[in-house]
């Protein structure tokens, strides 16, 4: 996981986000703002949101047991799964623990036509860098 510092992202969909308890298990996932800053108007940017309590985005790196990755297979979906559309959310609703670690290095999920331009773009300048 990685602080959120861009207000835009705590609202972008595509951008996964991730409460955590005190030892940095995940409690949930979403595409939602989480958690919800009450009291305090996001005023458009969610900046002052920033101001009052930490936002963490989601990068999808898991490692699973062979028996766990079994019993994922034969569960349906949940219902938070099927709303949220975030598969680790059965793990979460079968009682599973997810572990997350903070990292500060920038990691661009590739899931819509704008993340894969963004992409193109951000190699190019990278090759044009060196």
């Amino acid at each position: 996981i990685k602080a959120i510092t861009d207000p835009q992202e705590i609202t972008n969909p595509n951008i996964v986000k991730v409460v955590v308890d005190a030892s940095m298990h995940a409690l949930y996932f979403s595409r939602s703002p989480i958690p919800y800053v009450r009291d305090v108007d996001p005023q458009d940017d969610y900046s002052a949101w920033l101001r009052r309590t930490a936002f963490y985005k989601h990068f999808g790196i898991y490692v699973y047991t062979s028996e766990c990755l079994r019993r994922f297979t034969r569960w349906n979906p949940g219902v938070l799964e099927q709303a949220e559309k975030l598969e680790q959310l059965r793990i979460l609703e079968h009682g599973y623990k997810i572990k997350c670690a903070l990292t500060t290095a920038e990691s661009i999920a590739v899931d819509t036509q704008e993340d894969l331009e963004r992409v193109r773009r951000a190699i190019a300048a990278q090759n044009r860098s060196r």
